[in-house]
């Protein structure tokens, strides 16, 4: 089989966003004000509420300077299955908003009905290497739906909690609680366009950043973060246009191709299925159909 070798190229993209911390670290908020940093509009904000409804306390508030009116929200309650989290995704999507809160993913993991108690029951009946067999493709579906959402998403893990001792400004021993590893299956973080943990004082540090806009620094996720953001996002290349795939599909079916068949051409030419590849390389592709319409010059005489 043959290798594809393409030039690497950074498009348009849309964030994947993780954000953990000790519970009262302000995860919910922070997504919220980065969110409309990146819209400029609440009823594009769409919040998945697993939380008892806690997001509800943020609606009519003024925070950071910022009036937060009523938003788009979707209530989850227990079993936390992850087809919740993925039905939830899809009525957002369908519903037009641009970002996507889930608040948190941690219960669909460690919640009631999530995967961990769905494998402790199913311990009682079969070994815990056939269960894992089952649930392992049910979090990878919920991951799968995050990763391919056309909405930005902001996703809030909670992170298991622990105490450690350190001298105050009175050189007295004061515990403080720091947040640990996400609550949620080892090495979802390595999904993410950008990780932030953030501390009980409600200042963020980043464990992955993709970006390189918050690498190294100590700050307190605002509105100007979200506009930082969406400007790196919206720096790349930019994916194929509405128009230009029109336009590969009309001449794809003036040759007689399968409709079926673009998805594989364009995963053979540029490495991607035709609505991830760049507007400029549509424009080749529209370039490199059209010589295949040109009629066939036979030369005359013998």
């Amino acid at each position: 089989m043959q290798m594809l070798i393409r030039k690497a190229q950074r498009k348009v993209t849309k964030a994947r966003i993780g954000m953990t911390g000790p519970s009262g670290s302000g995860k919910t908020l922070s997504a919220l004000l980065m969110a409309f940093g990146m819209t400029g509009d609440w009823e594009k904000i769409g919040l998945v509420d697993t939380e008892n409804r806690s997001a509800d306390l943020y609606a009519e508030t003024m925070k950071a300077g910022v009036h937060i009116p009523e938003f788009p929200k979707i209530d989850l309650d227990p079993p936390y299955t992850t087809e919740k989290y993925i039905e939830a995704i899809k009525a957002f999507e369908d519903y037009g908003v641009d970002v996507i809160i889930i608040d948190s993913l941690s219960h669909a993991w460690a919640g009631e009905g999530g995967l961990l108690e769905q494998k402790d029951t199913m311990s009682k009946s079969k070994n815990s290497f056939a269960a894992w067999g089952e649930l392992t493709p049910k979090q990878n579906k919920m991951v799968e739906a995050i990763l391919k959402s056309k909405c930005h998403i902001f996703v809030t893990m909670r992170s298991k909690t622990e105490y450690v001792l350190e001298a105050n400004d009175k050189g007295k021993q004061v515990p403080r609680k720091i947040g640990m590893a996400p609550v949620q299956r080892d090495g979802l973080e390595y999904e993410f366009t950008l990780v932030m943990d953030l501390t009980a004082d409600h200042i963020a540090t980043v464990s992955k950043d993709r970006t390189g806009l918050f690498d190294g620094q100590y700050f307190t996720p605002s509105v100007d973060s979200g506009k930082q953001l969406l400007e790196w996002l919206e720096s790349g290349e930019k994916l194929v246009s509405e128009e230009t795939k029109a336009t590969i599909m009309e001449k794809w079916a003036q040759l007689g191709f399968e409709p079926d068949l673009v998805d594989a051409q364009t995963r053979k030419l540029f490495g991607s299925p035709l609505v991830n590849i760049t507007d400029k390389q549509g424009k080749e592709l529209i370039e490199t159909l059209n010589v295949k319409l040109q009629p066939v010059e036979t030369g005359e005489g013998a």
